[in-house]
């Protein structure tokens, strides 16, 4: 549902009947849903056909997407992901790619062409639009292109437009992970050494510990809520994926 997180969304017993009578379940993958985990193997075990998206557009590890010295990867806490980060929609290019991989799987399935045409228009959409956030992101200049999250989430995004992650209120790529007191102190000193005015929370995770980080350091830091995991309503500025990421780039 719009403004869930999809780290700990679980599914009723009529979604996952739903689920085992599809011709096609979709799943991002790569641990991002923890809590439909078992409901997915189950369906898969019951003969529903799960296609897992992230691991068919090269994946980055995390800590490759603009993380600094400053990060701590030895303690990061993936909850389920392992190595590999699952947010790979921060990439524009390649959820284009992931739309042709659906569209290609449902035209198979079904014999239908017309799911291959469709993904392709979604593609070549994707493609247009993600000039437009290459160049609202490119107007920052580079000193300045330092993000502080709420959790790993923006690496890809990072990777793709030349960030530096300077660090995450909760070092981990899960929002289920909790900071220690250690992690939230070398948070502060992280923060006020590189200058960083803003801290990105996201809609589906309530921003209390950023709020609380950003009182810490005292008034030169803002909390700005990104569209992260979930879209906006349809009356929000992020109704659509296109939408949410071209918002996400004006709001950082």
């Amino acid at each position: 549902p719009v403004g869930a997180d999809p780290h700990d969304f679980s599914a009723s017993s009529d979604q996952i009947a739903s689920m085992v009578n599809a011709d096609l379940v979709i799943t991002n993958g790569l641990g991002l849903e923890s809590g439909l985990t078992d409901a997915l193997e189950n369906a898969a075990n019951d003969g529903a056909n799960v296609m897992e998206v992230a691991v068919l557009i090269e994946p980055i590890k995390f800590g490759s997407g603009g993380h600094d010295d400053h990060s701590d990867e030895e303690g990061h806490d993936d909850h389920g992901h392992g190595d590999l980060d699952p947010h790979f929609w921060f990439d524009m290019n390649r959820m284009a790619d992931a739309a042709q991989l659906i569209g290609a799987e449902l035209t198979q399935i079904t014999g239908d062409l017309g799911y291959t045409t469709c993904a392709d228009t979604t593609a070549t959409q994707i493609q247009a639009a993600e000039s437009d956030v290459r160049e609202i992101l490119a107007s920052i200049p580079v000193e300045n292109r330092i993000l502080v999250t709420d959790h790993d989430a923006l690496g890809y995004l990072a990777d793709l437009y030349g960030y530096e992650v300077a660090g995450t209120v909760i070092p981990a790529g899960t929002t289920l992970a909790s900071p220690s007191s250690a992690d939230l102190a070398a948070l502060v000193a992280t923060i006020k050494a590189e200058g960083v005015t803003a801290i990105f929370a996201n809609t589906a995770e309530p921003s209390a510990l950023a709020d609380a980080v950003a009182a810490e350091i005292g008034g030169n830091v803002s909390v700005v809520t990104l569209y992260v995991g979930s879209l906006g309503g349809p009356d929000s500025p992020a109704a659509t994926y296109i939408d949410m990421m071209r918002t996400n780039a004006a709001l950082i």
